[in-house]
């Protein structure tokens, strides 16, 4: 199954790409609530190292230079994520994990939107801002940020 999926996306546009990732930490973080439901430490772990992994990636690619203000929130966001799913796995928190879903599947559908729509600009041309919390305070409730494309 994995390799069916790394040819899967072999011809994938770049956008297409980036709502797999967010696709990939959704389902690591669907892992560890598991993880957390059946008392095993390990798999949410493993579970959310993935998933920061994926965000690391994300991270490393953002392109400051030419992606200015969408690239900086983006940047925000990643951090105020990582931060949320840490916390979440430091005290095993289905609350933490699934308000980091909430958020990084708000952002993939604004991905999947710029995915459909043939008249976008380019991938940098998304602004995500957050309409009612910053990113940093986005980490502190379940019922925080809601972002938007």
């Amino acid at each position: 199954m994995a390799s069916y999926r790394e040819h899967a996306l072999d011809g994938a546009a770049a956008v297409d790409l980036v709502v797999a990732l967010y696709d990939g930490i959704i389902r690591f973080l669907y892992a560890a609530i598991t993880a957390v439901d059946r008392g095993d430490a390990d798999a949410r772990r493993a579970a959310v190292k993935r998933a920061l992994d994926i965000i690391i990636h994300l991270q490393a690619r953002l392109r400051m230079d030419i992606g200015g203000r969408p690239a900086q929130a983006l940047s925000e966001f990643y951090a105020a994520i990582f931060a949320e799913i840490l916390q979440g796995s430091q005290s095993a928190s289905r609350i933490k994990f699934q308000h980091a879903i909430d958020c990084v599947r708000n952002v993939r559908d604004a991905w999947r939107e710029v995915a459909r729509d043939p008249n976008a600009n380019s991938i940098s041309q998304p602004t995500l801002m957050m309409t009612s919390r910053s990113a940093s305070e986005s980490t502190d409730t379940a019922a925080s940020a809601s972002w938007t494309a």
